[in-house]
């Protein structure tokens, strides 16, 4: 374990205690024991200790999110699922990495297949008890065609592409055993399921991939099942409206020549996150955001619907339009009411944290020298990759 301080012998034994009393505290709310100490006796317990309210704050939700997690996951394996072996077909990409890393901590043998390893299909592809297809879309379904003639027909085979029917047709198509569409609704950086959506599309024999659906949920995963069709035509609005909007703003600002980082310190919270965004797509590879924008029929006629939805708001800014402009958001007030309930809450929690964050990036040695992204090294995966 890694402790931070200045002051080793002071700081680690306060870090130390705070973990035992931190998995207390995690382990009772599991536990569904929720008395909580009156809110004028805490905040006077607050202000005598020093603690500003934030701190509070963001540790008991941190505390509530880590008690959604199944303890012991690695020990529950033995009395729930057989350990398997698991191939991911092109599993080199962040989130080919990301799926290794989950199932190799939950038990599973885990091989990774690079785009040379075809001379050693039979083995990796003829002993899995689970395929995963984790390439590009352009090249998903002549990958399927050619890995299927190896699967044995008790093989479970699936994918976490971003477009889902062809995918899934090309599955049912050329294998004989199950199948089921996965899309997991997030991207590089994430380091665990935790709260984050995993679109389940339904193909043939769903009951053998229980064991991973399992393993998403016990990790804090939640799983949204929907049928292909549905899914693609969701994923326009989804995914290629926020990259082309996100796409948009990048171009625009680097087109008008703004010095972004200038901006930022006369930013609001919301423009900051604004550019946040569009500073971690630019940091990709441009092929997935540009596979995403212009993957399906659904996403390119989204796209030709909202940009002249935007040539007609502008068109009635710049004349000054002022009705026009009204009743064009009280059409969008009365679509979002819906979701205010929810999404505020959401929103004052972002931009309080990234409040908390830049004020925490300034104490040069907790952000230089002591946040660590695990508290264990990273487990060996069994890799044979081009």
């Amino acid at each position: 374990m890694v402790f931070c301080s200045k002051s080793p012998s002071k700081l680690e034994d306060i870090d130390r205690q705070l973990v035992k009393l931190l998995g207390e505290r995690i382990a009772a709310i599991a536990e569904e024991q929720s008395n909580h100490m009156n809110s004028a006796v805490l905040k006077t317990e607050l202000d005598h200790a020093g603690v500003p309210e934030f701190v509070w704050r963001n540790l008991l939700t941190s505390a509530a999110a880590a008690a959604t997690i199944t303890p012991s996951v690695t020990e529950d394996l033995g009395r729930t699922d057989w350990p398997q072996q698991v191939t991911l077909i092109g599993g080199t990409g962040k989130m080919g990495q990301f799926f290794a890393e989950q199932l190799t901590c939950a038990g599973h043998q885990v091989r990774i297949m690079g785009r040379d390893d075809w001379d050693d299909a039979e083995v990796l592809l003829g002993n899995a008890d689970l395929v995963m297809v984790c390439v590009p879309t352009q090249q998903a379904v002549s990958v399927i065609k050619k890995a299927a003639s190896y699967l044995r027909e008790t093989t479970a085979l699936t994918d976490i592409i971003s477009i889902k029917a062809p995918i899934v047709e090309a599955m049912l198509t050329y294998h004989s055993g199950p199948v089921m569409g996965l899309h997991p609704m997030f991207g590089p950086g994430i380091s665990s399921f935790l709260s984050q959506n995993v679109v389940v599309c339904p193909g043939r024999s769903e009951t053998a991939f229980d064991w991973l659906l399992r393993l998403i949920e016990r990790n804090g995963g939640k799983l949204r099942t929907s049928s292909a069709t549905e899914h693609d035509r969701m994923m326009g609005t989804v995914q290629g409206i926020r990259h082309f909007m996100t796409f948009g703003l990048g171009v625009f600002l680097a087109t008008e020549g703004v010095d972004v980082a200038r901006s930022l310190e006369l930013s609001s919270p919301l423009y900051r996150l604004a550019i946040a965004q569009a500073s971690r797509l630019f940091a990709q590879n441009d092929s997935l955001s540009l596979e995403i924008m212009m993957g399906s029929p659904e996403s390119r006629g989204i796209l030709q619907r909202l940009s002249t939805t935007y040539a007609q708001l502008a068109s009635a800014a710049s004349c000054c339009d002022r009705d026009s402009l009204k009743r064009a958001f009280e059409i969008a007030h009365q679509t979002f009411q819906t979701v205010v309930p929810q999404t505020l809450p959401e929103t004052d929690h972002i931009i309080e944290s990234l409040s908390v964050f830049l004020a925490a990036s300034t104490v040069e040695s907790l952000e230089a020298d002591c946040v660590q992204p695990s508290m264990q090294p990273p487990r060996k995966l069994n890799r044979i990759v081009s």
